[in-house]
């Protein structure tokens, strides 16, 4: 299993603006340079989150981006299946669709197993507190450093 692109970039959105003073908005740009993600597919991505409540956005002079409350409250797994949808390790898994096989596969207990623990990590690993790490406090000082001047 690969997160898509976007559910990558939308963590490392969430994590900067988790970082950012209360109040502080984050222009596109800004975020661009953070997140290392181009501007036209970090767009997108950003709708995503404003439309999950997860950041809000305004426009204009004093315009930007910042993290909502729920936002500030919000797991990785929350915003993977807010870009991405439900998690799903293998397709027998989903809550959509019943599988057939479960009941004699014999692969069907890992897959539950291993699709348990990507969820509690996933679920544990809380936004606010990567941002407050000390290693991505010391990058993010570097990222505003070098495009305030």
């Amino acid at each position: 299993m690969q997160l898509t692109r976007a559910a990558d970039y939308a963590v490392r959105v969430m994590i900067y603006l988790a970082a950012l003073n209360p109040g502080e908005r984050a222009s596109l740009p800004s975020i661009v340079e953070a997140t290392g993600a181009p501007d036209s597919f970090l767009s997108k991505v950003l709708q995503s989150l404003t439309r999950a409540g997860l950041i809000t956005s305004r426009r204009g002079p004093t315009g930007g981006f910042d993290i909502s409350s729920l936002g500030r409250l919000t797991s990785i797994r929350d915003v993977v299946e807010a870009i991405d949808g439900p998690i799903s390790l293998n397709v027998c898994l989903s809550h959509r669709r019943s599988c057939p096989r479960k009941s004699w596969c014999p692969a069907h207990p890992v897959w539950a197993k291993a699709q348990e623990a990507l969820m509690g990590v996933l679920s544990t690993a809380m936004i606010a507190d990567l941002a407050s790490s000390d290693t991505n406090m010391s990058a993010l000082a570097h990222i505003k450093t070098g495009t305030d001047n």
